[in-house]
């Protein structure tokens, strides 16, 4: 173990037969692009393989470029390594690339088509590639030592979630090599997924944040994967090594995606990949779409098929386009003109800013979309500044807000599916009325949002919780992840509707939620409190658990107060118990 003064380590050990793991351990990583508030830092893995010759799967993240190529020299001289296999081009991955190349000019890169093309933009420099697809071989030999032969199959996975994506499989040893997907962020010196209980809520929500959106992908990549022989090891790009519970989280993403791609109806995010950010802004509108049970396809302009992107944009129902570049390239400027023939009559469309430096002004995209006679979705998403955490909280309320409109119909067909007698007695469960609040970050990167909730129950005595039932589509759940602090504000009995009316309003995308109230800011631990609320709890999130429709979280109380002690908590009694 290697360590810098920064909470920066190194981890290097071997995991099977001429195999070598090398992990950068990010100790104090508090955010991963927009996805994740990141509660246990993360890890960017990579393995050393050496048979006859010798094949490098990833680098690390460039901060560690002053440790990294030391300790891989100590394992063998740079100039031996044959390969590097480019598992995806994102630069946690491929960042000290460069850094390689310079040791080793004559390394074979070995990647997808997209990311040896993605590779020539970022390391300004030739070098030698080779470009792989599905089923196609790379022969290391045998070990004169182990008398192990290496023998690597591909396996193409676009958006898993990079378009670039290849998994890599040694037949020698049954490790399959997959970078993002199965990855989870979680920073420890747990080499192996010992304890699955642990890691499940975070292996859960890179899922959910990462994956999700790309359900489609996943599924087809696990057709691929279940014609492999019997798979040892998931050597995974973040987090620990799976070996321990391969099945449970095979499975585990087999389930998830298979419940998000239930139905016809999707939405599709266009996105252009390495082009301002675009590749961000994408990911939380599509977050956002998925959170209200609505199926996303994610789309790259750059690097699609122009057959396969005009047949998801003609059979989606809804699209979503960045601003392009004003001077795009000639293959990028004939995949938006096919994006654009393959649009039809009554999909909801929507653009934002890719914020890329010399877009072509979003109105006047909005305009040209309009002209086809497309209905729009929401509003133009503007972007003025470096994006934020707000500014990706609001695309990705967009993005629910999308996904809630396309999923209408389904929402009031099980509205009318449930027994009348059922529903009666259902509503005769009450409830008391509750402001949830929660907030994250600080200045311009502040993050906070409220909710109405009526399904709040004591939960233990000792110590002290409550369970919380948020459904999937609010923006607060975002919030309120393992670990997170949220405020309970209890109402009273005699003076709750304003409160009321007032967070029961529909808010646009990314509004301030508590504009016009009066509230404590630095009272509680975990989001504002509200001045005219009865009591206030303060609650750190310590499990989630899954239902059809709804998280139900459970929350250690850590602190609270009373303001009259004379007056009940507002109570909620419902006439029908399948809707609010």
């Amino acid at each position: 173990m290697e360590s810098s003064g920064q909470r920066l380590s190194l981890q290097c050990q071997e995991i099977d037969h001429d195999t070598t793991a090398i992990r950068s351990l990010d100790w104090d990583r508090s955010r991963f692009d927009i996805e994740f508030g990141l509660r246990n830092g993360t890890t960017y893995n990579s393995f050393l393989i050496q048979g006859e010759q010798t094949a490098l799967i990833d680098t690390s993240h460039v901060k560690f470029s002053a440790s990294w190529i030391n300790l891989l020299s100590k394992q063998i001289k740079v100039t031996d390594i044959n390969y590097l296999i480019v598992s995806h081009t994102e630069p946690d991955h491929s960042g000290l690339i460069p850094n390689l190349l310079k040791l080793n000019p004559k390394i074979e890169i070995i990647g997808s088509k997209v990311a040896i093309q993605f590779l020539q933009d970022q390391v300004h420099q030739s070098f030698n590639a080779r470009a792989v697809k599905s089923g196609d071989k790379l022969d290391l030999g045998v070990n004169p030592k182990t008398g192990i032969s290496h023998r690597f199959e591909f396996l193409s996975a676009p958006n898993l979630h990079w378009p670039d994506t290849i998994f890599s499989f040694d037949h020698g040893t049954g490790i399959l090599f997959t970078c993002d997907a199965f990855g989870l962020h979680y920073c420890s010196d747990d080499l192996f997924d010992s304890n699955a209980e642990v890691i499940a809520p975070d292996f859960r929500f890179y899922y959910d944040c990462l994956m999700g959106p790309n359900a489609r992908s996943v599924l087809q990549s696990l057709k691929r994967i279940d014609g492999l022989p019997t798979i040892n090891t998931i050597a995974v790009g973040h987090g620990p090594l799976l070996r321990h519970h391969i099945n449970l989280w095979v499975n585990h993403y087999r389930e998830w995606s298979s419940k998000r791609n239930k139905g016809e109806s999707y939405a599709a995010v266009c996105y252009i990949s390495q082009y301002g950010f675009c590749d961000r802004l994408s990911q939380s509108i599509a977050h956002g779409i998925t959170k209200a049970d609505t199926q996303v396809q994610l789309i790259d302009l750059r690097a699609s098929d122009d057959q396969e992107l005009s047949a998801l944009i003609n059979e989606a129902n809804a699209v979503v386009v960045p601003t392009w570049p004003n001077k795009a390239d000639a293959e990028l400027q004939g995949n938006i003109g096919t994006l654009l023939a393959a649009l039809k009559q009554k999909q909801w469309i929507a653009v934002y800013d890719a914020y890329g430096g010399n877009d072509e002004p979003i109105d006047a995209v909005a305009n040209q979309l309009r002209r086809l006679g497309q209905k729009e979705a929401f509003l133009p998403l503007r972007v003025l500044e470096i994006p934020n955490e707000n500014t990706y909280q609001r695309f990705e309320e967009a993005g629910t807000d999308l996904g809630q409109l396309l999923n209408q119909k389904k929402v009031i067909a099980t509205m009318k599916s449930l027994d009348s007698d059922l529903d009666k007695a259902l509503g005769r469960i009450s409830g008391g009325l509750y402001i949830v609040t929660a907030s994250q970050g600080e200045g311009k990167q502040k993050r906070r949002s409220a909710m109405v909730a009526s399904w709040v129950s004591q939960a233990s005595f000792s110590p002290p919780g409550l369970t919380v039932a948020v459904a999937k589509d609010r923006a607060i759940e975002t919030l309120m992840q393992v670990g997170d602090y949220f405020v309970v504000n209890v109402l009273k009995e005699d003076k709750y509707q304003g409160l009321l009316r007032h967070f029961l309003k529909r808010f646009p995308p990314g509004a301030d939620r508590f504009s016009g109230v009066n509230i404590l800011d630095d009272v509680a631990k975990g989001g504002p409190v509200l001045s005219e609320s009865l009591a206030y709890l303060s609650c750190r999130v310590a499990k989630r658990m899954e239902s059809a429709d709804h998280w139900i979280i459970y929350s250690i109380v850590e602190h609270g107060n009373v303001s009259d002690e004379e007056i009940n908590t507002a109570v909620h009694h419902r006439k029908v118990g399948n809707h609010y």
